[in-house]
């Protein structure tokens, strides 16, 4: 009966491994989110200026700024084979991911009428944090990738009690992954900082001739 057993054991084991050869292997694919940047000229500076970052509070004017959200969202498609019992079933996901911000908003001060020295000046002043963003976003997508590879590509398709692997998928997603690309993003807060020193600040503050001082007195 041992014997038997263990016979019935292995060729069920075998027909399952069959079954899952079958399935494509797990593959992982990134996207960048893409959206229209949104330009907002109807706040004032006193209100961006509370909107800023804390470091622009030290008695510093926010005459622009821009602000992005960090947002992730996986897609999955899971093709599964069902072994003859029933019970069992191998799985093998198919991922794309798509990160980025959204929304991101470009903010110019309601006090500098488009056109004028003034706006043109705090509009590249914000383009530079723009581009800052978005070159962050292609930085990290090497990082991003090698993780997501490695943990669902890079191993064979799932297998399991019959049933349960999408489940498990979608918990695993949203409680490991979700936050760990959006830490990925936010890391972009380190080179935002660069762009918004005080010298910065003085020398946007100081151009046109005198033309923001006048307008935020």
């Amino acid at each position: 009966m041992r014997l038997g057993g263990l016979l019935l054991l292995l060729l069920c084991g075998h027909c399952l491994a069959d079954g899952c050869d079958s399935l494509a292997p797990p593959a992982v694919k990134l996207e960048l989110h893409d959206e229209p940047i949104s330009l907002d000229t109807r706040t004032s500076y006193k209100t961006l200026t509370l909107l800023g970052p804390p470091q622009a509070r030290g008695g510093q004017q926010v005459l622009g700024l821009t602000r992005g959200t960090a947002t992730v969202r996986f897609e999955t498609r899971v093709s599964s084979y069902v072994d003859p019992s029933g019970r069992w079933e191998c799985a093998s996901p198919q991922l794309t991911v798509r990160y980025g911000f959204s929304p991101m908003t470009v903010y110019v001060a309601r006090e500098f009428p488009p056109g004028s020295c003034a706006y043109r000046e705090i509009h590249e002043h914000e383009m530079r944090h723009v581009r800052a963003y978005q070159a962050h976003l292609k930085a990290i997508e090497k990082t991003l990738a090698d993780a997501l590879q490695a943990r669902f590509a890079g191993t064979g398709p799932w297998r399991g009690p019959r049933g349960e692997t999408n489940a498990r998928l979608q918990a695993e997603l949203q409680e490991r992954w979700v936050p760990f690309v959006k830490r990925e993003i936010n890391k972009v807060d380190a080179a935002q900082a660069l762009i918004d020193t005080p010298e910065e600040y003085a020398r946007v503050a100081a151009s046109c001739g005198g033309e923001i001082r006048k307008l935020t007195r």
